[in-house]
């Protein structure tokens, strides 16, 4: 029995940057009815508020869920007013400085420079600094085969781990090289869950599409943590069914 089920956003709930379907906001009402739920990715909560909260049905039981943008780096909890963010673990001016110019020479130096982009290439999400390769405004076609064995990004990745070492550096969406304080990682922000929620991680469970070593979901495995690694939205929404299933 899992009294918490985490999930990754993109390529696991929903398709990069895109909204949760009918189908899987239904899903995930459903589960919250069987375990608390929390969703951690590298999205702004800008990005989660128009991909998870505003498509959640009505009837889902918002108490048990736990929205957790830039990879764990901030804490969202509904409660009275709507949706109230609980925590933040900010970059300092200085530090953003030496992480957007360790990308400027990363990009440089391994030249991984695209025919065609759609809007910034590096965003500052405030607790994490987070670099799109196509752009923020890309299409999903363009992006969803630009680096589909993250390739591409496992040598821009490297190359900014030796630039900023005192960072973690983890690999996310479709596209994205994200970059958040030391230490701070999906196992960080899933610890603080647990501590938080009062969860023993024997009752937990992550499921994502990046459990590898470099990818941005491997944190919760290494952790200790039970995974389940899918393909895309269709297969999560298979696991989630068998997970209620299970449950009643």
């Amino acid at each position: 029995m899992k009294k918490l089920v985490a999930f990754d956003l993109d390529g696991t709930l929903a398709k990069s940057k895109q909204p949760l379907t009918d189908e899987m906001a239904e899903a995930m009402a459903r589960l919250l009815t069987v375990a608390d739920v929390a969703v951690i990715s590298g999205g702004d909560w800008p990005q989660f508020d128009k991909q998870v909260a505003s498509r959640l049905p009505a009837h889902a039981d918002l108490s048990r869920l736990w929205l957790m943008p830039t990879s764990g780096a901030k804490l969202y909890l509904h409660g009275e007013g709507g949706w109230n963010a609980v925590y933040a673990e900010l970059f300092s001016d200085a530090q953003k400085r030496e992480i957007l110019d360790a990308f400027d020479a990363a990009l440089a130096a391994t030249g991984f420079t695209p025919e065609e982009t759609w809007g910034e290439r590096i965003e500052d999400r405030g607790s994490q600094i987070t670099f799109s390769a196509l752009g923020q405004e890309a299409p999903l076609e363009a992006k969803e085969v630009w680096d589909p064995d993250f390739a591409k990004r496992k040598v821009i990745q490297a190359d900014l781990m030796k630039r900023l070492p005192g960072v973690s550096v983890n690999l996310g969406g479709a596209t994205s090289v994200d970059v958040t304080q030391p230490g701070v990682d999906k196992a960080w922000g899933l610890q603080r869950l647990a501590e938080r929620g009062n969860f023993a991680h024997a009752e937990m469970l992550f499921i994502g599409d990046a459990i590898f070593p470099g990818g941005n979901d491997y944190p919760a495995k290494a952790m200790g943590l039970d995974t389940i690694c899918v393909r895309d939205p269709a297969d999560t929404l298979n696991v989630i069914d068998a997970i209620v299933v299970c449950q009643k």
